[in-house]
C-alpha cells in the first residue's frame, strides 16, 4: 500500500542538474530525510563529485558504490548469451542498466528503513517504466516518487531558475538549452534529444565520445582472439580478465577502430518513436564473436530456437521486465544452451567492421569429414538425399496437382 507522505526517501542520484534539483524539491515538498544513491557502472566520469554535491545539499546518508563487475557479470553477460538485439540494431545499453540500479536502490531503502524511492526519469521515456517495474518487483509496497510527472518544472529554463534560487551548482554546459541528452555506462553511450530530434539531420562528430570516426580509424586492422567459457568471454589474446575489465578492453579496441556506432529510430514502450545515436564498441565485437563461437558449438535447432525467442527476450528487457518470471524462464533456457559454448574466436577490427577470421572449440559440432567434397569415410551417404528430398517435396507435388 502506498504511503501518502513518506518518512524517508532513497533517490537515484547522478549529481547532475536534474537529480540535484529533484533532491532539493523532495526535501522541500515532503519535509523528510532524503538518502542519495549513486551507482558507478562505468559511465566514464568521476562519481565522487556527486557525494560532495549531496553533502552541500544537506544529505546525511550518501551511498556511492562501484557496481561495474556486477553490471557486466550479472546483467550484460547473461543478456548477451541470447545475442540480444532490439529491433535489429539496439544492444540495450541503457535498458540493461536500470534493473541493477533499481534493485540496489530497494536494498538500500530496506536497510535504511525508507518507505519511498525516487528517480529522475521523465514522463515521456522508457526509463520511468524500467525503474518502477523493477522497484515494484522487488518491493510491492514501496512508494515510488517520479518528480517529472508531478512538479511544474516543465522546461530546462525552469530547472535552471530553480537551481539558481536554491544555490545549486550548475555546470556551464548545462546553461541554456542542452544540445542533447547523454546516458553512459560500461556497455554504451547514448545521445538523444534536441539537435538529434530531426531524424534527417546527420549526427555531428562531437556527439561521439567513445569511438573514432571509422573513416579516420587506422589503416591496418587490429587482430584479436577472444576465449569463451559457457557462453561468456573470459580472455582476450590469452589474457584472462574480470568481466568489467574485459568489456573495458573491448571498448578500447573497438573505439580505436571506429566500431559500434548506430543511428536509429526506435519504438518506445510508452508509444512514441525516438531517434537515438548509440556507441557500443565492445558490445558490437562481443555480439559478432559470440555468434561465431555458437556457429560451431550449438546444434542447428538450438541455434534456430534462440534466434526465434531472442526478439521476445529483447523486448522484455527493453520494456523493463528484467525481473519478470517469463524473462527468468527464458534465461534458464538460454543459459542451458550456453553450457558447451566454449572455445576461441579470432577477429580483425578494421574501420568500423568486425571481421571473423577463425573459430575453434573442443565442443565443436563441425565435421570436416562430413562437409568435404573429397572422398571420406563419414556416415553421410549422398544417395540418401534423394528420398529425403522426395519426402519433403510430397506435399508440394500434391498441391500442384490440385491447382
Amino acid at each position: 500500500m502506498n504511503i501518502l507522505k513518506p518518512s524517508k526517501i532513497v533517490l537515484a542520484y547522478s549529481g547532475g542538474l536534474d537529480t540535484s534539483v529533484i533532491l532539493k524539491w523532495l526535501q522541500e515538498k515532503y519535509q523528510c530525510e532524503v538518502i542519495t544513491f549513486t551507482a558507478d557502472i562505468g559511465q566514464g566520469e568521476e562519481v565522487e563529485p556527486a557525494r560532495k554535491k549531496a553533502e552541500l545539499l544537506g544529505v546525511k546518508k550518501i551511498y556511492v558504490e562501484n557496481l561495474e563487475d556486477s553490471f557486466v557479470k550479472d546483467y550484460v553477460f547473461p543478456m548477451f548469451r541470447c545475442n540480444t538485439v532490439y529491433e535489429g540494431m539496439y544492444l540495450l545499453g541503457t535498458s540493461i542498466a536500470r534493473p541493477l540500479i533499481a534493485k540496489r536502490q530497494i536494498e538500500i531503502a530496506e536497510k535504511e528503513g525508507a518507505d519511498a524511492v525516487a528517480h529522475g526519469a521523465t514522463g515521456k521515456g522508457n526509463d520511468q517504466v524500467r525503474f518502477e517495474l523493477s522497484y515494484l518487483s522487488q518491493n510491492p509496497d514501496i512508494q515510488v516518487i517520479a518528480p517529472w510527472r508531478e512538479w511544474e518544472l516543465s522546461s530546462r529554463t525552469k530547472l535552471i531558475q530553480y537551481a539558481e534560487k536554491h544555490q545549486i551548482t550548475i555546470t556551464k554546459d548545462k546553461r541554456g538549452e542542452a544540445p542533447f541528452s547523454v546516458d553512459a555506462n560500461l556497455l554504451h553511450v547514448s545521445a538523444e534529444g534536441k539537435i538529434l530530434e530531426d531524424p534527417w539531420i546527420e549526427p555531428q562528430e562531437h556527439i561521439f565520445s567513445r569511438t573514432i570516426n571509422p573513416l579516420q580509424a587506422p589503416n591496418e586492422p587490429t587482430e584479436i582472439t577472444i576465449e569463451f567459457k559457457k557462453g561468456d568471454p573470459v580472455a582476450i589474446n590469452d589474457k584472462y580478465l574480470t568481466p568489467a575489465i574485459l568489456l573495458k578492453k573491448l571498448n578500447d579496441l573497438g573505439g580505436r577502430n571506429g566500431i559500434g556506432r548506430i543511428d536509429i529510430v526506435e519504438n518506445r514502450f510508452v508509444g512514441m518513436k525516438s531517434r537515438g545515436v548509440y556507441e557500443t564498441p565492445g558490445g558490437t565485437i562481443l555480439l559478432q564473436a559470440r555468434r561465431a563461437i555458437e556457429s560451431i558449438t550449438l546444434d542447428r535447432e538450438q541455434a534456430h530456437l534462440k534466434d526465434e525467442i531472442m526478439p521476445k527476450y529483447a523486448k522484455l528487457i527493453y520494456n523493463g521486465f528484467w525481473f519478470s518470471p517469463e524473462r527468468e524462464m527464458m534465461q534458464a533456457l538460454i543459459d542451458k544452451s550456453s553450457v558447451n559454448v566454449n572455445g576461441y574466436v579470432r577477429l580483425k577490427l578494421y574501420k568500423g567492421n568486425v571481421i571473423i577470421t577463425g573459430r575453434k572449440s573442443k565442443n565443436s559440432l563441425y565435421s570436416e569429414d562430413l562437409v568435404t567434397f573429397e572422398d571420406s569415410n563419414s556416415d553421410y551417404d549422398q544417395s540418401d538425399a534423394k528420398g529425403f528430398i522426395k519426402l519433403n517435396a510430397l506435399r508440394l507435388m500434391k498441391n500442384k496437382k490440385n491447382d
